[in-house]
This record gives C-alpha cells, structure tokens and sequence, in this order.
C-alpha cells in the first residue's frame, strides 16, 4: 500500500522530465553539440550597431543597422570567424550573400550584400572583409542579415560568448565591435598640440580627450569621416586610437600618406 500512495508522485515526477525534455532547445556544449567559434560581430572594429528581430524570420537571425553616425550602406561585412566562404544569389529572397562553414556543424550567414569582396570556395580569417553591407534580394533598406546555425538549424545569436537580446525594432539593442581590431594596434607618432581625439570620425562629435603634444599611438582601424583642414593639407581619413579609445583625422598622424598603408577599414 505505501508504493501505491507514492504513484501519484512518481508520474507527476515523469511528466515533469518529459516536458522539460519537450521545450528545452538544445545549446552548445550539451552532449553530441559541437562547441562553437568565438564569434564576433560582423561589422568592423569600433562600429556601433543596433538590431532587432522580425518575428516572421524561419530561423533565429538578427538584422544590423548602423547606430553611430556612420552610413549603413557600403560599410564593410566581416567574417564572425575563420572558415570556408561559400557566395549564393537569391534575387527574390536573400539577395547576393555568403555562407561561412566554420566547422563542426557551425555555419553564418550574411544576406542583403550589395558586393562580394571574396572569392567563392575561399577560406577567410576572423575578421576579413568578406562583402559590403548592401539591400540586395528583399530588403527594404540597408543591413545585415545575419544567422548562426548548428547543423542547418538556427541559434540564438552568441557574440563573444554573450547571448544576444532579441528586440522587435531596432533601438533597444546595441553592440560595439571588436572584430578585426588588430589586437595590439599599429604603432605610429602624431604632430601638433592639443589635438582633439573624437568618439567617432567627425568634427561635431563629442571629445574624448587631448593629445597635449606628439604622442607615440596605437592605431587599430582608419575609415572616412569629416574633411579637417590643417597646415595647408586637407584630409578625410580618421584612425580609431586603441589607448584613448577614440577617433583622430590622419592628417595629424606623421605619415605622409592621407591613408595610413597596412591598417585595416573599421
């Protein structure tokens, strides 16, 4: 009589472990699910973007949008991680994009492209400019359609081992990245006093700090932004400093060249 009593209880424990077996999605690391890459942002080094989800997508993607004053359109798209590159075109869907197999069941994804800047078949770097942030296929505007899948299935979107929120519109959600930062930066000197390091690469934005004299600098990544106008040169290239986490124009980087050679695009 007291195993009977204790029935209720042990069905209620199975239906209990059955349900849990039911709804629970599988995550990597579980048994039988490859770890993933580290994967990072795939836009450059210092952008600011903001994301949200549409309800109505099959899978698990998110789409990207420029959030810091920079042009979404044309902006580079880079590899989330190291992997083969593989380029598609769907003119009524996803429009010119690629396919990253990273490996043991894990493959990106990067639709909308407006170019291609790889080959098909390529293996890329963590980092590498694989195409430019276009509206190709159907797309009302300019992003990134982006997709982390597991054996064909999608994910919930990881970047640097983070989970990312999964917003209805665009302006709740933002992420800086650090991809193809360069890790310790490119060494070079600057010229002139009190030169102004800028939250991003234009004249009206806010101040970061100054450089009180020539200063030996870090540069992770250069982009176009504002024209400066000094010592009878004009210039439109910033480079993104690593130590004062901040934008200078080019022109006050002693180098003769308006783009500095051997830096990458932020």
């Amino acid at each position: 009589m007291r195993f009977l009593g204790r029935l209720p209880a042990l069905v209620a424990g199975a239906l209990l472990a059955l349900t849990a077996l039911s709804v629970a999605p599988a995550q990597a690391g579980e048994a039988g699910v490859s770890a993933a890459p580290v994967f990072k942002a795939p836009y450059p080094c210092g952008q600011q973007w903001t994301y949200s989800h549409h309800s109505a997508e099959v899978r698990r993607a998110l789409d990207f949008v420029r959030s810091d004053g920079g042009a979404t359109a044309g902006t580079p798209v880079l590899a989330s991680a190291a992997g083969t590159a593989t380029r598609y075109s769907q003119p009524s869907g996803a429009g010119n994009y690629i396919a990253i197999d990273h490996g043991g069941g894990w493959t990106t994804y990067y639709f909308h492209l407006s170019a291609y800047s790889v080959a098909s078949g390529a293996s890329v770097a963590q980092g590498q400019q694989i195409g430019v942030t276009g509206s190709t296929g159907n797309s009302s505007g300019a992003h990134i359609h982006y997709e982390q899948l597991y054996n064909g299935a999608g994910q919930n979107i990881v970047i640097n081992g983070a989970g990312l929120a999964y917003p209805g519109s665009y302006n709740q959600a933002y992420l800086t990245s650090d991809n193809g930062c360069g890790g310790s930066g490119y060494p070079f000197s600057t010229w002139g006093s009190g030169v102004n390091v800028r939250a991003d690469a234009r004249v009206s934005a806010p101040v970061v700090t100054t450089l009180g004299g020539p200063t030996a600098v870090r540069v992770l990544c250069q982009k176009q932004g504002d024209t400066v106008n000094a010592e009878g040169y004009s210039n439109n290239w910033w480079s993104k400093l690593r130590d004062q986490n901040g934008f200078i124009s080019n022109i006050y980087i002693d180098h003769p060249d308006a783009k500095l050679p051997g830096v990458p695009l932020c």
